[in-house]
């Protein structure tokens, strides 16, 4: 890297809507921030660090905020940040978004239009040859959609609450089932379109759409969703949904980096998320494929934030104390935790010592309170680890029994169930949880799981979820001693149903005694998932149920870190739908995004000594405060 003296004094040169020539002759605008002095350009060659990104790539973010400023910045004044500490940053409008040509079609196609852009800025005379890249969300997916064409220059990422492992699994579907926040983003976004803007027609149209009601007539159909108007939104969302079974759809780059783990190898890569986050699970999938290279370098952090909100103490109703922001605790702001990891990569000789393997805040330990701004005072504390998942941890089964505890001991009755009718017409409503972009239908973070007037889907009398007789609940008797859950998370259920398909979900809770300032206690949701039953076999092909079939699945919800206090319980609610974060199951077998049916199904969950379904919670620490080990990261 070029040494600048008076760095801090540099002054930002913007060469706005240089328009870049993809293979297939469109070309995308791409704004060049340099170091200047006196007007001009600096001489010379310079490390450039990139982002492509389909949201403006002259806009604010809502990411790049402080504890202390919560005005988003522009992107102009998070690079021009870069530039005063000596790198040149290439911000990019993907195709067929905002000042860019061609037509977009949601992340397929990042492969090829990232390799040429970064072969583009490597042959410019600016550029020394070294190029990293950053982003939260979809530009983070752009950087892993081009890893398998390993473009010229790539030296460095960092990938923030994004960056597929695989799509099918988590992001676009997961076990089986597609999540809704496609369908909401696509609303949004078709909405902001070029299409849309350039016609008032569309505009008006797209305005007078109700999202709420066309959730109520889910599942859509082509032609006639309040995507018509924007075609090109409606083909790729369609598809998609439709896309019911892991066949090459899912294979390309864009949505699986998964399959091309080799070309990262020797390629530093941090990877940060929260667990509210819904990319949590393919960022320490990604950490795991990329740290077991011959030569992968791989660096994890996990906070207790939602979707890019790293300056945030709270998530949902709940509050995890001032040491769970970024600043102060992982580096002093967002600005600095990704140059110091630029700098690691382009200039190691300024290293003094190297990163912990993993960081992640370990949520719960405060003081259940009622705070001022009537949020749960959960608290949690930073903690440091060689691996992921952490080492020592004891993956531990906890049994569920026909009389709804949640025990250590397996069950020994030879029959047991228990069952529930579930109706798709009355699903599960969601109250939190690992989403985004979802509003105005659901929100993320953690809830007490009861119902309200506000809760999209919820019907009088709002009542807690558990009150639903489509909710099976298993909870262990008060704990002894303080628990730590830290790792991924697996449900392993033994089912049986009267339909051909249907669904079973999973949910962990923290549950909270009665207390003052919480009379009817706290059932704090910590992380969930779902099984589509006709994958239980295999994600490549579909397989009936087969009446009378008792069949076992496998749910694997998103991983977590959270102490379990003294006199809590562990709670564990299964049900067959999370609405709308999950598609509704029709429970008819038809095709995935085209069912027109839709029935109840009796669907049950066996507890036997032969079928003993069971949560594999991954135990990192059992014991009371005092005896803990804490690493301090400050």
């Amino acid at each position: 890297m070029q040494n600048l003296p008076g760095e801090n004094l540099l002054e930002v040169i913007i060469e706005k809507n240089t328009m870049v020539r993809m293979r297939d002759g469109v070309r995308l605008a791409t704004d060049i921030h340099r170091p200047a002095r006196a007007g001009g350009p600096v001489a010379g060659k310079f490390p450039v660090i990139v982002e492509r990104t389909p949201y403006d790539k002259t806009a604010a973010r809502a990411g790049e905020r402080t504890a202390t400023d919560s005005r988003p910045l522009l992107r102009a004044e998070v690079a021009a940040y870069f530039v005063k500490r000596g790198y040149i940053v290439v911000l990019q409008d993907l195709r067929g978004r905002y000042q860019s040509e061609g037509t977009f079609t949601k992340y397929i196609g990042e492969a090829e239009d990232g390799f040429d852009t970064l072969a583009w800025i490597a042959s410019q005379p600016w550029c020394n040859g070294s190029i990293g890249m950053f982003g939260i969300s979809y530009t983070a997916h752009t950087q892993t959609a081009l890893i398998s064409l390993r473009p010229p220059g790539l030296k460095c990422l960092f990938l923030d609450c994004g960056g597929f492992a695989n799509a099918y699994r988590g992001g676009i579907r997961h076990g089986g089932a597609f999540e809704l926040k496609q369908a909401t983003w696509a609303f949004k976004h078709a909405a902001l379109s070029p299409v849309a803007k350039a016609d008032p027609t569309i505009q008006a149209a797209m305005k007078a759409e109700d999202i709420r009601a066309w959730f109520q007539s889910m599942p859509w159909k082509r032609g006639h969703s309040p995507l018509r108007w924007v075609p090109e939104y409606e083909d790729y969302f369609f598809e998609q949904w439709e896309h019911g079974i892991f066949d090459e759809y899912w294979r390309q780059p864009e949505l699986y980096a998964a399959g091309h783990y080799d070309a990262l190898n020797d390629i530093p890569v941090l990877l940060t998320s929260g667990w509210w986050d819904p990319y949590a699970q393919t960022t320490t999938d990604n950490y795991l494929g990329i740290s077991r290279q011959p030569h992968g370098i791989a660096r994890l952090v996990m906070g207790p934030w939602t979707h890019g909100q790293h300056s945030v103490t709270y998530a949902g109703d709940v509050e995890f104390g001032p040491k769970a922001i970024l600043e102060g605790q992982i580096s002093e702001d967002y600005l600095s935790f990704r140059a110091d990891w630029f700098d690691r990569c382009f200039k190691p000789e300024l290293a003094q010592t190297d990163m912990p393997m993993v960081r992640y805040f370990r949520m719960g330990g405060g003081s259940g309170r009622r705070n001022a701004k009537q949020r749960l005072d959960h608290g949690g504390s930073w903690h440091a680890a060689a691996d992921w998942p952490i080492p020592g941890s004891t993956f531990s089964p906890y049994y569920l029994h026909d009389d709804g505890t949640l025990s250590r001991n397996a069950p020994l009755t030879q029959t047991a169930s228990l069952s529930f009718d579930f109706d798709p017409q009355n699903p599960v409503p969601t109250i939190g949880g690992a989403v985004t972009s979802g509003e105005p239908l659901m929100y993320p973070g953690a809830y007490d799981q009861r119902t309200h007037e506000d809760i999209y889907g919820a019907r009088p009398p709002f009542l807690p979820l558990s009150a639903r007789r489509d909710i099976l609940v298993f909870e262990t008797p008060p704990l002894e001693g303080d628990v730590e859950v830290t790792g991924p998370i697996v449900v392993r259920l033994w089912i049986s149903s009267s339909a051909p398909d249907t669904d079973f979900t999973a949910k962990l809770i923290d549950w909270y005694p009665p207390s003052a300032d919480y009379p009817r206690g706290y059932a704090m949701n910590l992380t969930d998932g779902i099984l589509r039953c006709r994958y239980r076999q295999s994600w490549e092909r579909e397989t009936m149920l087969a009446t009378g079939e008792i069949a076992e699945i496998i749910i694997e919800p998103m991983p977590t870190s959270n102490l379990f206090k003294k006199g809590h319980r562990i709670r564990l609610d299964i049900s067959s739908s999370n609405f709308p974060r999950f598609d509704v199951n029709p429970n008819t077998g038809e095709p995935e995004g085209k069912a027109l049916r839709k029935q109840i199904a009796i669907n049950t969950v066996h507890t036997s000594q032969q079928h003993a379904s069971h949560i594999v919670l991954p135990i990192v620490r059992v014991g009371s405060p005092e005896n803990f080990f804490e690493e301090s990261l400050v």
